[in-house]
């Protein structure tokens, strides 16, 4: 796609690791100018955080994951005339993203009102872990360490389990997106003030944000905590029966939200015991224990041709090697290459983006640390 929604911004990324970077590949999927401004030779943290230890090009395949179509700015920040032409280059920036704690910004002279000096119309837009003040401040800003914090680990899993933790970055992702909302959203402030705008978001507010359905039961149940199934397979602490996932006879089936009358008496159970949808709430462990009883003496596409022939939401529970395999799974087109810069390719999934009826790709792969400097000087600092 040759004209991108955000063709001729540049971006200033003094981000690292996961929630600020991956703010930054999405805009410049969507087709910025996106600078990383890294420190010599090492450059940013996140090159050496891997994923099963897996690296790629002198760099975590994890970083080349999330630093696709960037580009890369060595600089000294405590070195007078690398930060001379790092100011020079923020005076021709559109926005600059950071995740450093509080305080770090501040001491080099690049915190938000100095920056608004240089640049009045510039869209600074900031990751911490908890906020710029308060007890947690200065904490480290990690994905676990907030899930474990914000209460989200005691939702997922039985309960017998104990705290159970997402196996994904799930806060850092969730946060890349509202760092994203708000960059976009302070563009469209910008435009029609010409001002600069200030974007702050946090890891433990994302982590509440994601929250929201479930905080607000809390509030509004007389603070009752969650109340995880003790049948294992349950699938939330709130929802009532049948919201969960059931052992079949050659692996597993997904019950969404349905009416537990209609599919115990499609699977043979007396419907009539559950005509009252309060017991879906009430004896939701029972009801789940009574279904899994029966559901695992059939295949999970036995149980599925089944129940949407009656209406029932449901799906078998696949692995990656199965999904993958998939006519649906084809039909998103989500997978592209990237081309390293020795001519292998890696393979990753896309932007999530359609625009105008396209699909936005970029084979170009993660910079290597200052690659770009002879051309940044050249677009930007050249007089």
């Amino acid at each position: 796609m040759d004209n991108k929604p955000l063709a001729g911004l540049l971006v200033l990324e003094f981000s690292q690791f996961m929630a600020g970077p991956t703010a930054g590949l999405r805009l410049a999927d969507l087709g910025a100018r996106v600078v990383k401004i890294e420190r010599p030779v090492k450059g940013e943290g996140g090159r050496q955080i891997a994923i099963k230890n897996i690296f790629v090009d002198e760099s975590s395949l994890v970083f080349h994951t999330i630093n696709r179509n960037k580009e890369s700015y060595a600089a000294d920040l405590k070195n007078e005339q690398d930060l001379a032409d790092i100011s020079a280059l923020i005076k021709k920036a559109d926005v600059i993203t950071h995740n450093f704690r509080p305080g770090v910004m501040e001491k080099i002279g690049l915190d938000y009102e100095s920056v608004k000096v240089l640049n009045p119309k510039i869209i600074y837009a900031t990751v911490t872990g908890y906020g710029n003040e308060g007890p947690w401040a200065k904490k480290p800003g990690q994905d676990l360490l907030v899930q474990s914090l914000s209460g989200l680990s005691w939702l997922s899993g039985s309960d017998k389990d104990g705290p159970v933790p997402f196996g994904l970055a799930v806060v850092d992702m969730y946060c890349a997106t509202h760092l994203t909302q708000g960059i976009l959203a302070a563009l469209l402030k910008r435009s029609q003030t010409g001002q600069s705008v200030l974007v702050e978001v946090s890891l433990l507010e994302s982590a509440l944000d994601m929250q929201f359905e479930v905080l607000t039961t809390h509030f509004n149940d007389g603070k009752k905590l969650p109340q995880r199934s003790g049948v294992r397979g349950g699938g939330h602490a709130y929802l009532s029966a049948p919201y969960g996932l059931y052992k079949t006879a050659d692996g597993y089936l997904a019950l969404a939200m349905g009416d537990v009358q209609k599919i115990a008496s499609t699977i043979g159970l007396p419907g009539e015991r559950y005509q009252d949808a309060s017991v879906w709430f009430s004896q939701r462990d029972q009801i789940l224990a009574n279904l899994g009883e029966v559901l695992c003496r059939k295949r999970t596409d036995e149980w599925v041709k089944l129940l949407e022939a009656v209406g029932i939401w449901c799906g078998p529970v696949q692995d990656y090697q199965t999904f993958l395999q998939e006519d649906g799974f084809a039909q998103t087109a989500m997978l592209q290459e990237v081309r390293l810069q020795d001519g292998t390719a890696l393979q990753t999934t896309r932007s999530v983006y359609g625009i105008d009826g396209q699909y936005l790709y970029g084979d170009k792969p993660a910079p290597k640390v200052g690659q770009d400097n002879k051309t940044i000087v050249e677009d930007y600092l050249r007089s």
